[in-house]
C-alpha cells in the first residue's frame, strides 16, 4: 500500500507523496566514518515515492540483495511549491517534521561506486524508505536545537542535532529548489549523523525527535 503523508494528531496530509528529494553527507562525522571527503555544496539525489513505507509497521528489508544499513534523517514535509527560492522563503514552506531511515543496499552502493555508475538501485528499491507521520508546524522552530535518536535493541546508535548539520535546513531546502521545484507532498531527507551500521535482522527500534515524536518498531527477520 502507497505511504500517505499524515499528521501525529491523526490529520491525513491533502496531497499525494511525491518526491523524495535526499542529501548526502550533511554531517561531517558521517562523511568521514564512511572514509568519504567532506562535501563543500550538497550531495543530492532522490528516492521516488514507492520507495516510502510506514515506519511504525515491522520493516521488511531485502537482506537477500546483502547488507542493509540503516540511515536515521530528519524529514520535511513540504506544503507549498518551492522554486529557486532564499532561505527564509523556503523554511516557511514546511508543515511538519519527522524522521525516516533512508535503507541503503551498502554492497550494492559500494560494487556500482566501483564502476563509477549511478547508485539508485541501493537507495530507491521498494521499502527503502520508512517514514514516520509529522509533527505539524505552525511557524519555523529553532532549527539548530532539533534532536533526534535512534536505539537499536536499548543501544543508541545515532544520535543527531540540527546544530551540526553541514548545511542549515533553510540553506539546504533553497539549494535544492535551484534544481528541483518542491511540490505540496515532496519530502525533504536532511542526512543522516555519524553512527550508521547494518541493520540487524530481528532487531528493536526505538526513533525520537524533539516535539515529542517517538516510534518504536522492529525489523522482520
Amino acid at each position: 500500500m502507497r505511504f500517505v503523508p499524515r499528521f501525529t494528531d491523526g490529520r491525513r496530509f491533502p496531497e499525494p507523496l511525491g518526491k523524495i528529494v535526499c542529501v548526502g553527507r550533511n554531517y561531517a562525522d558521517h562523511a568521514r566514518e564512511l572514509n568519504n571527503p567532506v562535501p563543500s555544496e550538497p550531495l543530492l539525489f532522490i528516492k521516488p515515492a514507492t520507495s516510502a513505507v510506514d515506519l511504525a509497521a515491522p520493516i521488511e528489508a531485502p537482506f537477500a540483495r546483502g547488507e542493509v544499513h540503516f540511515e536515521t534523517e530528519l524529514a520535511l514535509l513540504i506544503g507549498e511549491p518551492l522554486s529557486e527560492v532564499a532561505p527564509d522563503q523556503a523554511e516557511r514552506a514546511i508543515v511538519g517534521i519527522g524522521l525516516a531511515l533512508d535503507l541503503t543496499l551498502r554492497d550494492v552502493q559500494a560494487h556500482l561506486k566501483e564502476k563509477g555508475q549511478p547508485w539508485e538501485v541501493a537507495k530507491a528499491f521498494d521499502g527503502a524508505c520508512p517514514m514516520s507521520a509529522f509533527l505539524p508546524l505552525a511557524e519555523p522552530p529553532n532549527w539548530s536545537a532539533l534532536e533526534f535518536t535512534l536505539e537499536v535493541d536499548g543501544e543508541c546508535r545515532q544520535h543527531g542535532l540540527g546544530a551540526d548539520m553541514l548545511f542549515s535546513i533553510p540553506t539546504l531546502l533553497s539549494e535544492m529548489s535551484r534544481h528541483f521545484t518542491l511540490l505540496p507532498g515532496d519530502v525533504v531527507l536532511t542526512g543522516t549523523p555519524a553512527g550508521v551500521g547494518e541493520l540487524p535482522r530481528g532487531a528493536a527500534l526505538r526513533l525520537q525527535l524533539t516535539g515529542g515524536l517517538e516510534i518504536v518498531t522492529k525489523v522482520i527477520d
